[in-house]
């Protein structure tokens, strides 16, 4: 899985997410306790609402930067979301009103729902291999997890000896440490802005709103991507149990120290870790659709073990159980999570990549934007255990909705259609700094191993039309397959 790192672009950019993310799993337990000693009980409300706002930027921003996004240079948005972070954190520790919480959280979010996708674009262009790809997706999983277990980790140390405030200086330095990193590495240009004509010729969206509904349809065009929106939703049924209800479940309902809040995220992030350890490996030897949707199974079951372990009295073996039930739904919501940006990878064009992973992005987080207020309210009005309940059903839904709409003859490698050579993505800095790229090929939609394959092209379908010989007319093609296609 290591090997990746060998690509000197991608290992800044993965040390880039690493600390910034750090520091933003030292913002959630700062975060928790800060809601805690505002609100008290009614901490999961607080939690609860602070998440929801998250996610409703993430919902209606993240289309419109993906719009926008091959517009503006990619480094320069990206280190410029970092230090708005960066300038957010630092006014947390000052706010004495819940409100203030509020506005702050929406300020800090609007910034992550410009940086993420934007991220999470460039690294396919990065990495065109399907086996290097891969892996960088397990690795990001596993900086994802660092949210959840070391940061936690380091923050239950860091609160033996400081206050939690000093927390969301520890996330600034995170922060500000990704843009440096990003600031001194070669990215590439994306495809659109190399052929200003747009893909294949097609004349770009002229208004913004209306090239971020493009990117909305292209992801519920294929029902394998309507079906990760389904697994999203078991994911983040799931999900909205551990983040808000965790403070309740440990400090009201077992009765323990603050410092076991962190340790509880982190036996969730232990969880995930190994499963995104362990994945390239299953990935291999099994399709993408038969691991993620028998994990996404897994989901509703933790849930409701939790639902019945506390209609019972609390005892001696509730806290190691609680360890449990989070370490359990932590797998197998990686299991679900980490393969899917080969899913939408594997179902769009190169050039529609910014779009088409904005868009689900902002699907994705419409889930959350439920599933975060519905356990915030539920904890606070009928308690951990009903919230565990109707939460459970959630995600039973989503996991049966996405096995019924994802084929199952869906091939184990999404399918592409191909694009023009003139599309390869380029540096946008000079040549002698640009990163090292595998030669020029093609590659089966079956094939998960690195056969040849072409900077913009990865997993085409072997109907698919073959490009035109190269010309001074740039783009030219026998034909234009749809944005989207998928196996019926």
């Amino acid at each position: 899985m290591l090997s990746v790192l060998r690509n000197p672009t991608y290992r800044r950019l993965f040390g880039a997410q690493v600390v910034a993310l750090t520091g933003t799993g030292l913002a959630t337990v700062a975060l928790s306790l800060l809601a805690y000693d505002l609100a008290g009980a009614n901490a999961a409300a607080v939690l609860g609402t602070a998440l929801a706002i998250k996610m409703a930027a993430y919902v209606a921003l993240a289309p419109l930067v993906g719009a926008l996004a091959d517009r503006v240079p990619r480094r320069a948005l990206l280190v410029s979301m970092d230090l708005a972070r960066a300038a957010v954190v630092l006014a947390l520790p000052f706010v004495s009103r819940v409100w203030q919480v509020y506005v702050l959280i929406l300020l800090l979010q609007a910034a992550s729902a410009a940086f993420t996708p934007a991220f999470q674009a460039t690294i396919p262009q990065v990495l065109p291999d399907e086996r290097d790809y891969t892996r960088a997706l397990s690795l990001a999983r596993l900086a994802y997890d660092l949210e959840s277990l070391a940061s936690p980790v380091l923050a239950a140390a860091l609160l033996t000896v400081v206050p939690y405030a000093w927390l969301f200086a520890g996330t600034a330095a995170g922060f500000v440490a990704s843009a440096l990193l990003v600031r001194t590495t070669a990215l590439p240009a994306p495809a659109s802005r190399l052929d200003p004509k747009g893909v294949g010729g097609a004349n770009p969206c002229p208004r913004t709103y209306a090239r971020a509904l493009s990117g909305i349809r292209l992801v519920l065009a294929a029902p394998r991507l309507r079906a990760l929106l389904a697994l999203d939703l078991a994911v983040a049924a799931a999900g909205a149990v551990v983040l808000v209800d965790t403070v309740i479940l440990v400090r009201d309902t077992l009765g323990r120290p603050a410092g076991d809040v962190p340790l509880a995220l982190g036996a969730y992030g232990a969880g995930s870790m190994t499963v995104a350890l362990l994945l390239p490996r299953v990935l291999e030897r099994g399709g993408d659709r038969a691991v993620m949707v028998r994990a996404a199974f897994v989901l509703p079951g933790a849930l409701g073990l939790l639902a019945l372990g506390l209609t019972v009295t609390p005892g001696a073996w509730s806290w190691p159980a609680l360890l449990l039930v989070w370490l359990v739904t932590g797998a197998a919501g990686s299991a679900v999570l980490t393969p899917g940006g080969r899913v939408v990878r594997g179902s769009v064009r190169s050039g529609d990549l910014p779009a088409a992973f904005a868009a689900r992005f902002s699907l994705s987080h419409a889930c959350w934007l439920l599933t975060y207020p519905l356990a915030g309210l539920l904890a606070a009005t009928t308690g951990p255990a009903a919230s565990a309940a109707v939460l459970t059903a959630v995600a039973l839904a989503g996991a049966t909705g996405a096995a019924a709409l994802w084929p199952r003859e869906d091939p184990a490698v999404g399918r592409r259609t191909p694009v023009p050579a003139a599309e390869a993505p380029v540096a946008e800095v000079p040549a002698a700094q640009a990163p090292d790229a595998p030669g020029p090929a093609v590659q089966a939609p079956d094939a998960p191993g690195p056969a040849a394959q072409a900077p913009a092209v990865q997993g085409s379908a072997p109907e698919a039309p073959a490009l035109a010989p190269a010309s001074s007319q740039r783009g030219s093609r026998i034909s234009r397959p749809s944005r989207t296609t998928s196996s019926p």
